[in-house]
């Protein structure tokens, strides 16, 4: 009981504090999306040297491990990617789509006071400009505590569907080796046709009252306190730095340049570029540009 006091005690402190003229905050983030899968079957993949299974997996980890920045006031946000002077190899035109579709890239712009957001897409030499609702997550309240970074922070639930445009929720598809045909196993060379999406995914958040701003990473939203941790099972995004009132102020704003699209418009032109390489793919005998075997 004395700690739910203190905490909401510390809360009241710091929400009166927030609402100072001017208030800014800074978060950084390290996300890292779990490959373990993926190894597996590489690993299993006989055809696979131990040179091509090392590029894969250094690809893997520039497209999954990534470090991105949170500058927020009470009612905006922006959350980009950490610039980096090593910029991702290039490959071939289907991990360039991957790499793009794996988070990252562009300035993600939240206003929790309008609920919507902003963000600009690359996606295969194209400029997008995404505006649309934010994500209304039926947040459940859980009684677990912990503290990450000094802050006392809250855990929260909620169960969203999959995005089928964001490769960090795709998995290996199981094969059923009993009933696997060596011709048929011959043919899988089709990244896309070995890949498998969750229908929904479950969402662990870790808020703190003791920021009492309703951001958080990425599209993430809608808690009571700064959300410090979000896991998906798969993608675990943690903060390791929090700087309130920093002296230099960041200019919060969404960006303007690109076509004007609906996430949903967005997602049709992803979902249509993606069965393009696949027929392409499949066209060239295996030998497009999203061939890359990660099962035997």
């Amino acid at each position: 009981m004395y700690k739910v006091i203190f905490t909401l005690v510390l809360a009241v402190a710091s929400f009166m504090g927030l609402h100072a003229q001017e208030f800014q905050g800074m978060a950084v983030y390290e996300s890292k999306t779990s490959t373990s899968d993926f190894k597996t079957r590489m690993e299993g993949n006989k055809e696979m040297t131990p040179d091509m299974q090392k590029r894969i997996e250094e690809s893997m980890k520039k497209m999954f491990e990534k470090t991105f920045i949170l500058n927020f006031d009470k009612s905006a946000s922006i959350y980009k990617e950490e610039e980096k002077l090593d910029t991702p190899g290039q490959g071939g035109g289907g991990m360039r789509m991957m790499m793009s579709m794996a988070g990252g890239g562009g300035t993600y712009y939240k206003n929790v006071k309008d609920k919507s957001y902003t963000v600009d897409k690359e996606f295969m030499g194209k400029e997008f400009l995404v505006k649309d609702s934010l994500p209304n997550l039926q947040w459940k309240m859980e009684s677990e505590t912990r503290v990450i970074g000094g802050y006392n922070c809250f855990k929260a639930t909620a169960v969203r569907p999959a995005s089928k445009t964001d490769f960090r929720n795709f998995r290996p598809k199981k094969e059923d080796t009993a009933t696997t045909k060596p011709a048929d196993a011959a043919k899988k060379t089709n990244l896309m046709d070995e890949l498998d999406m969750p229908k929904e995914v479950i969402i662990t958040a870790w808020y703190t009252p003791e920021i009492p701003v309703n951001q958080g990473p990425e599209n993430y939203w809608g808690l009571p306190g700064l959300i410090l941790e979000v896991n998906d099972g798969k993608t675990v995004t943690l903060c390791s730095k929090v700087v309130l009132n920093p002296k230099v102020k960041t200019e919060i704003k969404a960006a303007t340049k690109g076509k004007v699209t609906t996430q949903k418009e967005f997602d049709e032109i992803v979902l249509k570029k993606m069965e393009e390489f696949r027929e392409m793919n499949q066209g060239r005998g295996g030998n497009g540009g999203m061939r890359m075997r990660i099962g035997g």
